[in-house]
């Protein structure tokens, strides 16, 4: 992932903050005394992620296979990393403060580097979390990114993808962002080339939160909702020209989240009555999207659905260098 800096170092001047009077020869003389610097404080944006395809090959080592295809969007969560003694977090929803894979991922790599610094985090949360959307798992990868920065650790992307892993299937891809072919247990990335600017139209139902969502999904699946690989390697075909077909998508979910979140149904259906070309799944859910091409387009959408009542949002295709680590005084 390429990460964008930039940042000023605080200058002293001969003007700044009071002087420090000393005596020669009888005579006083005065030295200026430089103000502290600030602390640098790091801002990284965590975006989150739709699955454009999301197929489960099979199961081995009690680990789920997936093939799948992530694309990051321009809908971020917001951290910022100071330099402290421990590891703290501070987060407007409190309920996130525990138990949260930002401070898991702090103390793994501190784990792994075995080192004792700290650091004061803040979360800023917009991305919805428990949707489907990857947020848990984006400011994992975003605090891994910070900090190896912060602490100055020079850790490789590479390194950072086989400590990311340790936290979750999905967070490894946010160290590189854009689009991706993800394999394995989540720890095989193969970045593609981007798609050309694209517009996405999400719907979050507001339906209860389930406790260990993922993880009870993955439970549900068995051998009969495994698949070959034949919906991933369409879509890869159509993204070699450049393109996303609508029409390619799929989810291995969709064949259960609908008994799950009893209404989401219902939900699916006014998308499409608004006019959504095709209404899709996102991770194990129960986010919907639909995929168009004119900006245009997708506020007319996001209109007719705000006259039904549906809250939705217009976001937009992230390329990889599009992540943004940025370094102030």
């Amino acid at each position: 992932m390429k990460l964008l800096c930039s940042w000023k170092r605080q200058e002293w001047k001969l003007s700044d903050g009071p002087r420090l009077l000393i005596l020669k020869n009888g005579k006083k003389s005065g030295k200026p005394l430089p103000r502290l610097l600030k602390p640098k404080m790091l801002t990284i944006y965590a975006p989150a992620k739709i699955n454009l395809v999301l197929e489960v090959l099979g199961k081995c080592d009690n680990y789920h296979r997936i093939y799948s295809i992530f694309q990051a969007i321009n809908l971020c969560d917001i951290l910022k990393f100071q330099a402290g003694e421990e590891i703290s977090l501070k987060c407007a929803e409190p309920d996130l403060e525990c138990d949260n894979l930002v401070v898991k991922a702090a103390e793994l790599l501190r784990e792994v580097k075995g080192c004792d610094k700290g650091a004061q985090i803040k979360l800023h949360k917009y991305i919805p979390w428990g949707v489907g959307l990857g947020g848990g798992s984006s400011d994992a990868a975003a605090t891994l990114l910070a900090l190896n920065k912060l602490w100055g650790l020079e850790l490789s992307d590479s390194e950072l993808v086989h400590i990311a892993s340790r936290l979750g299937s999905d967070v490894p891809f946010f160290i590189h962002g854009g689009t991706a072919l993800v394999e394995g247990k989540g720890e095989k990335i193969t970045p593609l080339l981007p798609l050309p600017l694209t517009w996405f139209v999400l719907v979050v139902p507001p339906l209860p939160k389930i406790p260990e969502k993922t993880a009870q999904m993955y439970r549900k699946l068995n051998s009969r909702h495994f698949t070959e690989g034949q919906f991933v390697n369409a879509a890869l075909s159509c993204l070699r020209q450049g393109q996303i077909d609508i029409s390619l998508t799929f989810n291995v979910f969709e064949n259960l989240v609908f008994d799950v979140f009893p209404g989401l149904e219902e939900y699916r259906r006014r998308f499409k009555e608004a006019g959504a070309p095709m209404v899709c799944l996102t991770g194990s859910g129960p986010c919907l999207f639909t995929i168009l091409q004119e900006e245009e387009k997708a506020r007319e959408l996001c209109l007719r659905l705000k006259r039904q009542g549906l809250d939705s949002l217009i976001v937009n295709s992230l390329k990889s260098n599009d992540s943004r680590l940025k370094t102030n005084d």
